[in-house]
C-alpha cells in the first residue's frame, strides 16, 4: 500500500467514523427529547431505557451507514479537490482508475462490517428496539395482525381464529382443521383458545370436535378441555417485525417455516433477506458515485458536491421506499425490488465516473 492509499484510506475512514460519532449522539437527544414524556408515563425502568438506546444506536445508525459513508466521502473529496490536491495526484501520471483504488479498499472494510452486523448484530438490537417500543412508546398499539387470522401449520393442518389478543395470549372463534390428502377427517373448534404457561398447555372453551371416520360422524364436547398442539401461541400471528430479529441463519429457516405454512406476507420476510445481501453492495455503488461527484473542482465549492450528493442519496432513498412497498404489498418479486435500485444507481455510478475521468 502506497502513501496515497494511505493517505486516501485514512481520510475516508476517519471521516466517517467522525460523522458517525457526530450525529448519532444526536439522533439519540433527538429521540429522548421526542419519547421522554413516554417513558415517564409508561413507567420505563432506567435500565430497559440505557438498553433500548444501546440498540437504538445499533438499529438506527446501521440503516443509516450508507448515507453517512456517502456523505463522508463527498464532504473530504469535495476538500482534496478544493485543495487541488486531485489535480496534482492525477497530473503526476497516477491514473484515475488507481486514484479510485483506496476508497474501493475502503468501501470493502466499511462493506465487510456492514455485512457482519446486518446478518448478526441487527437483529439482536432489532429485537430489544421493536420490543422497547410496543411496551413503553407504543403502548396499547398492535406489534401484530390480531383479527382473522389464517395459518397453514403444515400440509395437513389449518388453523384459524377471528381475533387474537397477544398480551393475554388468548385466541377467539378457535378452529382447526386435519386434512388426509383432500379429505377432512377432524375438525376442532372453540370459543376460544388459551396458552397456559404455568402447565405448558391450551385451553380450550366450549370444545367441540367432529370426526368422520368410515362415512360416520363422531362428535364431541366439553365445557372445557387443556390439551396440547404441537404450534407456538405466537404462531397465530408473528409481530410484524419479526424477520427483522432473525439473524441469517435463523431467517432463512423462519421463511421455508412460512412458506410451507402458506403466509400471505411472505414476501416482507424475503424482502428483509435480499437487503441485508443487498446493504454491503450499496457501500461500492454509493462510493463511487460520491468520488465521481466530489472529484471534479466545481466554482459552488463542497456547498454545490454536498447538495448534488444529498439530493442522489434522497433518490435512493425513495427508490429502495417505493419498490420495497411494492414487495410487500403489491406481490412485486423482492429480488427485483431490491436489484432495480442497486442496478440503477450502479449504472449511473460508472456514467457518472466516464464523465469524472474526462
Amino acid at each position: 500500500m502506497t502513501i496515497l492509499d494511505k493517505y486516501i484510506l485514512k481520510r475516508y475512514l476517519v471521516t466517517f467514523s467522525v460523522m458517525l460519532l457526530l450525529f448519532i449522539p444526536i439522533g439519540i437527544m433527538a429521540n429522548l427529547a421526542e419519547q421522554v414524556g413516554r417513558m415517564i408515563d409508561n413507567e420505563a425502568p432506567l435500565n430497559e431505557i440505557v438498553y433500548y438506546y444501546a440498540c437504538f444506536t445499533v438499529y438506527i445508525g446501521s440503516l443509516l451507514f450508507p448515507i453517512f459513508l456517502f456523505l463522508s466521502i463527498i464532504f473530504f473529496t469535495s476538500k482534496l479537490a478544493g485543495n487541488t490536491e486531485i489535480v496534482a495526484i492525477l497530473s503526476s501520471g497516477v491514473s484515475y482508475g488507481r486514484f479510485l483504488r483506496p476508497y474501493l479498499i475502503g468501501a470493502t472494510i466499511i462493506a465487510t462490517i456492514m455485512f457482519f452486523m446486518g446478518m448478526f448484530l441487527v437483529p439482536r438490537a432489532s429485537e430489544g428496539y421493536n420490543a422497547f417500543r410496543y411496551e413503553y412508546l407504543k403502548k396499547g398499539k398492535a406489534d401484530r395482525v390480531t383479527s382473522n387470522i389464517f395459518n397453514q401449520l403444515n400440509e395437513n393442518d389449518y388453523l384459524y381464529v377471528s381475533s387474537f389478543d397477544p398480551a393475554r395470549q388468548i385466541g377467539y372463534n378457535f378452529t382447526l382443521e386435519h386434512f388426509n390428502g383432500d379429505q377432512l377427517e377432524y375438525k376442532i373448534s372453540a370459543a376460544n383458545i388459551r396458552w397456559v404457561e404455568k402447565d405448558s398447555t391450551y385451553r380450550l372453551t366450549s370444545y367441540h370436535k367432529r370426526t368422520l371416520e368410515n362415512n360416520q360422524e363422531i362428535v364431541e364436547t366439553k365445557r372445557r378441555l387443556d390439551t396440547i398442539f404441537n404450534f407456538k401461541i405466537d404462531d397465530l400471528t408473528p409481530v410484524s417485525y419479526i424477520a427483522e430479529t432473525k439473524n441469517i441463519f435463523e431467517l432463512n429457516d423462519f421463511i421455508d417455516a412460512q412458506r410451507k405454512k402458506g403466509a400471505s406476507n411472505i414476501n416482507t420476510y424475503v424482502l428483509v433477506k435480499y437487503k441485508r445481501w443487498a446493504l454491503p453492495i450499496s457501500a461500492f455503488i454509493l462510493t463511487v458515485i460520491a468520488v465521481a461527484v466530489s472529484s471534479v473542482k466545481r466554482r459552488g465549492g463542497m456547498g454545490i458536491n454536498l447538495a448534488f450528493g444529498i439530493g442522489i442519496a434522497f433518490i435512493y432513498i425513495f427508490f429502495d421506499k417505493v419498490f420495497g412497498t411494492l414487495a410487500e404489498q403489491s406481490g412485486f418479486p423482492p429480488l427485483w425490488a431490491v436489484v432495480i435500485p442497486n442496478l440503477f444507481f450502479g449504472i449511473l455510478g460508472v456514467y457518472l465516473l466516464k464523465n469524472a475521468k474526462r
